[in-house]
């Protein structure tokens, strides 16, 4: 027979939650492991009624969504709760970036529309700030990687080597200078797809198509994720209420 929790059930969810956040400064060092255990302190904290799985183990009802990797910054992350009582979403959002750490800041908290938001979060737009390399460089070499039909890369994943193509996941890749003229801007909108090609990858691609290697990691940072405007090239709003998903 199995064995049940002494208890009452937990109480059931009656609102869901999506949140945008950002990663900024030092803390876009922070791991998804990191910022997990940081939040799930600052909803207790912020006093949020939040619902809990059932079972010997009971766990917030949270959901992520495509974290950015170690050491890129985010404008656009997201995720999920569930909560027991209905609340006022701007109130959520503003207590929970007061119990954050500076650089985990909630940006906008909404009320769940049907759907999955994992669906809606279809392309990431992304800036890399090169410091001390020309434009003219740094737009010769975006040229030959869209130039390309196919560009391979190799990365090391949870079991072992794995090679995958990055261009196919290019949607638009485009150099220009900084406004205040120190460094090369790379804005790039790639696909998500599996596995994922991360800012990372697209580096790798234009050191194999034209031997571009600065002299310094480029600082990263992810400006959008969410539904893929295909004709324009563009990343869209996934809290929209009235978003349509186009198809990849």
């Amino acid at each position: 027979m199995a064995r049940t929790p002494d208890g009452p059930p937990p109480a059931p969810a009656v609102q869901k939650l999506r949140v945008r956040y950002a990663k900024r400064g030092r803390l876009r060092f922070s791991s998804t492991r990191d910022f997990q255990r940081a939040l799930e302190r600052a909803l207790r904290r912020a006093a949020v009624p939040m619902a809990f799985s059932a079972g010997f183990h009971p766990h917030p009802k949270i959901s992520y969504a495509n974290a950015a990797p170690t050491g890129t910054a985010s404008e656009a992350e997201y995720f999920e709760i569930s909560v027991t009582e209905r609340v006022d979403p701007q109130r959520v959002r503003a207590a929970l970036d007061e119990a954050l750490p500076k650089g985990l800041d909630v940006l906008e908290v909404v009320e769940a529309t049907p759907g999955a938001l994992a669906d809606r979060l279809q392309a990431s737009d992304w800036v890399m700030e090169f410091r001390g390399m020309p434009v003219g460089s740094l737009a010769d070499a975006a040229a030959l990687l869209l130039a390309e039909e196919v560009v391979e890369v190799t990365r090391v994943m949870k079991n072992g080597p794995r090679t995958f193509d990055v261009r196919s996941a290019v949607v638009s890749l485009e150099a220009s200078p900084s406004q205040d003229g120190t460094c090369a801007i790379l804005r790039v909108v790639v696909r998500h797809t599996t596995p994922t090609v991360r800012p990372d990858d697209v580096l790798t691609a234009l050191q194999s198509v034209a031997a571009l290697t600065p002299k310094t990691p480029p600082l990263v940072t992810r400006l959008r994720q969410g539904p893929l405007r295909i004709a324009s090239a563009t990343v869209s709003d996934p809290l929209a209420a009235d978003q349509d998903v186009d198809g990849i």
